[in-house]
């Protein structure tokens, strides 16, 4: 397998955040429509028997990787800093990696520094086909409602780092796939026009700095480590736990919800008893017919594997 980087540039506001296992979602159904629903079924055997076809991350600032999720005390500690100031760093330079870890935080930078962004509210109607008209009360299954839109900054570009099993699917069906979903949009209201964007170049490949000492994996997605033998004291991470819904076609089965599925964010720090520093995912699929996700698609697969980047943690001094 290979790892590619994809630079992308938001052309619309979004409804839902470019998150990697929704993002791998919506590329399967993309490949489906545009290779057909036999060749999608077998680039799926075996994904959750750890043979994923493609992997994918969240869309990462440009140059950017998550700040990984570690106590505080692993941080060089800086007596003149605000709490709140160093809470809200969360995005490490790539640059930074080749750096010792404590002093990561204090190079991170915050959304508003690398992804500033505004977030509004979007009034919506619903209309009652009996009477033609929308409620006026306030009140009630036809009463105005908002939903919330992100928009960002137009000349912000984003990272997406994908790993491809070119023997399974080739790099220009995968871009080919991701350039119709950036024309479509992507996500939630994307009929609305929402969650449309572009790719700026060709995809590149990914190349990251290896420390001699690695021993830990920092996660690019969200991943499900669950059972994968990661020491359970020195990995660290924050869980999200993911509703999810189908899109689609699958909207329309009558039971478009998802069973819910527990996952450690993009970020996470995973030691493993024995690091391989050419490792480049780590997780597991989630779903198929043996233990579903879905009630009305019992084949659905929801990505439970995450790229990642060897790094050396640091350890906490013992007395």
């Amino acid at each position: 397998m290979q790892s590619y980087c994809f630079t992308l540039r938001p052309l619309s506001a979004f409804g839902t955040p470019l998150a990697g296992d929704t993002l791998f979602g919506q590329l399967c159904w993309t490949l489906r429509h545009q290779l057909g629903n036999d060749r999608l079924n077998t680039l799926l055997q075996g994904y959750t028997n750890s043979q994923p076809f493609m992997v994918v991350s969240d869309a990462l600032p440009a140059d950017h990787v998550p700040l990984p999720s570690v106590p505080s005390s692993l941080w060089q500690q800086n007596a003149n800093a605000e709490r709140k100031v160093l809470k809200k760093k969360k995005w490490l330079p790539t640059t930074a990696l080749a750096t010792p870890f404590a002093a990561w935080q204090t190079q991170a930078q915050s959304d508003a520094d690398v992804t500033p962004h505004t977030e509004r509210a979007q009034p919506h109607n619903t209309i009652n086909r009996q009477t033609g008209t929308t409620g006026t009360t306030g009140e009630g299954q036809f009463a105005p409602y908002a939903m919330p839109q992100i928009w960002f900054h137009p000349d912000k570009q984003f990272n997406l780092h994908v790993v491809l099993d070119t023997a399974r699917l080739s790099l220009a069906e995968l871009t080919e796939a991701l350039d119709a979903m950036g024309a479509t949009g992507f996500g939630r209201d994307a009929s609305l026009g929402l969650g449309k964007f572009e790719r700026i170049g060709n995809a590149a490949l990914t190349s990251w700095p290896v420390a001699a000492t690695a021993n830990s994996y920092l996660t690019l997605g969200p991943c499900a480590p669950q059972g994968l033998g990661f020491c359970a004291v020195r990995s660290s991470y924050q869980v999200v736990t993911r509703f999810g819904r189908h899109g689609d076609m699958a909207v329309q089965s009558g039971q478009p919800f998802k069973r819910p599925v527990l996952l450690a964010k993009a970020g996470s720090m995973f030691w493993p008893e024995t690091l391989d520093p050419a490792r480049l995912f780590i997780g597991q699929g989630l779903g198929g017919t043996a233990n579903p996700v879905s009630i009305a698609m019992p084949e659905t697969v929801q990505q439970g594997y995450a790229p990642v980047i060897a790094i050396h943690r640091a350890v906490e001094a013992t007395a």
